[in-house]
């Protein structure tokens, strides 16, 4: 396991993050509190730190889980905690849930209490309510970091615009900014790549994409036809399994009987190679799981790999960024000089 810097930060997080909505069985689905602890120590005997969990997850499980096993495992300090707030923890009441100073405030007690723990190395804001204004929001944070509650500032599922806003705003008033920002992608889901990537890479901020596997299709679950002899794979009731995923799907599949690995290896190396600090929050509902998984870390793909997998997957970015690259509009732009003009700021 090799680290990385966790965006504009000193502090060193492991290639793979382990993602823990799937310690208990509160939920319908997951895994006991044994098979979770050999989850755990699977991910810590590789050389793993980075631990993501929330305070919804599983009902609070997740969290208690967490902090038992990294209390008893080595000590506290060795590893790079992360949990989230925003989510409701009580249907009906307003108040108990969104991004405000008030549910702040109980739910990072409420963690720490759960986690058996007197800080967080990195506090996620799990989801933008559109209610709290941006300067309540970063304000709060910033007095638990004063208070020494929380270490790190990360958000995750929101829109590029409140996360610049932000992050300008606690630059100008002296607050703490993001260092981190968690979103969906994977080769079925490339649309952050039209805003919130860039954005990441310009301010620097590290990625933790979750879904990183595409909910399963990318493991070769769905797309083999060993799996579905019978031509049934569609009927799941996944929004994300549709012919256009299937057929990226395969394309994995085809790498990764060339490589000699595993279709779910092949995924989480495509999405590792990209530009700019991107680590995947790998979950797992069995120690076996995850231990195939991070046998990505042993290769890399091939350039030429890569494109192939990036063609397959390909998505429109949209306007303006089309508009922008039209030969026409180049042209006008830097007065037919675009090709003559060395830019040292130009990012993947």
């Amino acid at each position: 396991m090799k680290y990385k810097l966790l965006g504009k930060s000193g502090l060193r997080v492991s290639e793979i993050c382990l993602g823990t909505m799937t310690f208990g069985e509160e939920w319908g689905w997951g895994a006991t509190k044994a098979e979770s602890k050999k989850i755990f120590d699977a991910y810590a005997s590789a050389g793993g730190n980075f631990i993501d969990t929330a305070n919804l997850y599983t009902n609070g499980s997740s969290e208690k889980f967490v902090g038992e096993f990294i209390s008893s495992a080595t000590d506290r300090e060795h590893f790079v905690l992360a949990t989230k707030y925003s989510l409701t923890t009580r249907n009906g009441d307003p108040n108990a849930c969104g991004n405000h100073r008030k549910n702040l405030v109980q739910a990072i007690d409420a963690s720490l209490e759960r986690l058996g723990t007197d800080y967080i190395d990195l506090y996620w804001l799990h989801a933008w309510d559109f209610l709290t204004p941006v300067e309540e929001v970063m304000r709060a944070l910033d007095d638990l970091v004063r208070a020494g509650k929380v270490l790190y500032i990360g958000i995750s599922d929101t829109p590029a615009w409140v996360v610049s806003r932000a992050n300008m705003l606690a630059e100008l008033r002296g607050w703490t900014p993001f260092v981190a920002l968690q979103i969906e992608y994977s080769l079925v889901e490339r649309t952050p790549e039209r805003e919130l990537l860039p954005m990441a890479r310009e301010l620097d901020l590290a990625v933790t994409p979750w879904a990183p596997l595409g909910a399963g299709i990318l493991t070769g679950k769905y797309s083999r036809e060993s799996a579905f002899p019978n031509g049934t794979r569609l009927k799941n009731d996944s929004p994300k399994l549709n012919e256009r995923n299937l057929k990226i799907a395969a394309a994995v599949d085809k790498v990764a009987d060339e490589i000699g690995c595993s279709s779910a290896q092949v995924a989480l190396n495509w999405l590792r190679q990209q530009a700019g600090v991107i680590v995947p929050i790998v979950g797992a509902t069995k120690a076996s799981q995850l231990k195939e998984n991070l046998k990505c870390l042993d290769y890399s793909l091939s350039d030429e790999q890569l494109e192939r997998l990036s063609q397959a997957s390909e998505v429109e970015l949209g306007f303006p960024h089309e508009f922008l690259k039209r030969p026409r509009i180049q042209e006008i732009i830097y007065g037919g000089t675009c090709e003559q003009i060395e830019n040292h700021r130009t990012r993947g």
